[in-house]
Order: C-alpha cells, then structure tokens, then sequence
C-alpha cells in the first residue's frame, strides 16, 4: 500500500473490483496450483483477501524485494498447512492480467529440466514508449534464453532495437522451493540495488535465470496512468465475450 510510485496501488479498482482481487483471482484458476495465497505487510489487503475466502499471510514490513516477502510466506504456509511445497510461483499484485495459462507457461520448463532452478516469464515490448519507460524492466538474453541482464533503461541499444526483439519482465516467476529459501538468505547485491530488480541479485551471485516467452500479451500497473491503460484493454475483452 505504500508504493512510492502509486500509494495504495494493491487496492485500486480496476472494473469495481481492487487489483489485487483480480491477480488473486486468476492466479487461482490454474490447475498446477495447490495453493493460493497473497503474501502482504498491509492489514487491509489481508482483510480483503479473507473478506474474499482466499489465504493470506502477514508479513514483515522491511522486505526491499518481493522474493524476499515470498520466502517468508512459504515458510508460514508450510508451517500452517504441515506440508513442503516443490515449486512456488510468485507473481506479483500489480500484474492484474496475468492468464492462468501464463502459470503453466512459466512453470513447465522447470517440470522438464530439473536443472532450471528458477524461471522469468518475458513478455514483448511493442513501441518504443514501453521500451523507454523506466517502469518497465528489460531484460536481454544469451543464445540459451538465460537471462544476462535487467535493466530500467533501454537494452538492448535503442539503435539496434529495430532489429532484434525487445523483451520485458513479467513478474510470474516460479522457483524451486530451495533456491528461493537460499536466494533469501544471500545479501543484496549493487545492482539489484541499483535497478531495484530482484533477478539480478541471483545473476550476481553468478547463477541462472531462465526466460521463458508468453503468447499473452500483458502490462503491469505501476502508476495511475497504467492502471487506466489496462483497465481500458481488461474492458474490451470482457466485451468481446
């Protein structure tokens, strides 16, 4: 709720219904999951979350890093539930199209290569305002669709970007149970510091983040300006059907 860029960001309504109800929603309709739960530090998400019969957790309020929030809730969920969970995807409250299939997406390449400890889904960046936007995190890949660097400003080069693919993050991202709990207990490095971006502190670290593309199209919300973008693109399709 204190977002610096968007105060009370997780509630704002979206087609009468705050954000954080959609992601919740559509999280909750993939058929990988077993469990579904919003993890938060704000009383009033966690009561609108139970208001609505789903499961959230109170977290602590100094967390930098939404992967760091997402270790400590699997921690009190394993705890409550009395079990050990495999993978667990986070996906971040401000993507408010996020598809369940976009779930499946990014998780099956870790169900067929047991080595992929962690897995980004990227999304495409279509004009060159998103590709210029600070908001939107870029990411540039090697020949094996690992991730090489995030970054806030434009990569790769703006001169050579008609050419090759622009991609983006989008924050749907699955780990293995064990490497999130390690990457947790790994310090911040600079430049996760530096662009705010948690991925790149397991690049830092000298490990792999492996992108996977998503034939969704989406737009995360971080300032108000977003949040009527992708209110208008979430109306035209509930019209189309």
């Amino acid at each position: 709720m204190g977002s610096s860029r968007f105060p009370g960001k997780p509630m704002a309504p979206i087609l009468g219904k705050p954000m954080i109800g959609h992601v919740y929603e559509r999280v909750a309709q993939s058929a990988l999951l077993t469990t579904t739960a919003v993890a938060t530090c704000d009383k009033e998400i966690f009561e609108y979350i139970k208001s609505i019969g789903g499961t959230a957790v109170m977290t602590s309020k100094t967390h930098e890093r939404a992967s760091d929030r997402c270790a400590e809730a699997l921690l009190e969920l394993e705890y409550s539930h009395k079990t050990c969970y495999d993978i667990v995807v986070m996906v971040q409250g401000d993507e408010p199209m996020t598809h369940p299939d976009m779930i499946a997406e990014a998780i099956r390449p870790m169900l067929d290569d047991s080595s992929i400890q962690v897995v980004n889904l990227m999304g495409r960046i279509n004009d060159v305002a998103e590709f210029e936007d600070r908001n939107c995190i870029k990411v540039a890949c090697d020949l094996k669709s690992d991730a090489m660097y995030f970054s806030r400003e434009p990569i790769p080069s703006r001169y050579t970007s008609q050419t090759l693919p622009m991609g983006k993050q989008v924050c749907i991202i699955p780990f293995k149970r064990d490497f999130l709990l390690a990457y947790s207990r790994l310090p911040p490095t600079p430049l996760e510091v530096t662009e705010s971006v948690d991925m790149l502190r397991i690049l830092e670290h000298g490990m792999k983040v492996r992108m996977v593309p998503t034939r969704h199209d989406t737009f995360a919300v971080d300032t108000p300006s977003d949040l009527k973008k992708v209110e208008m693109i979430m109306k035209r399709m509930v019209n189309a059907y």
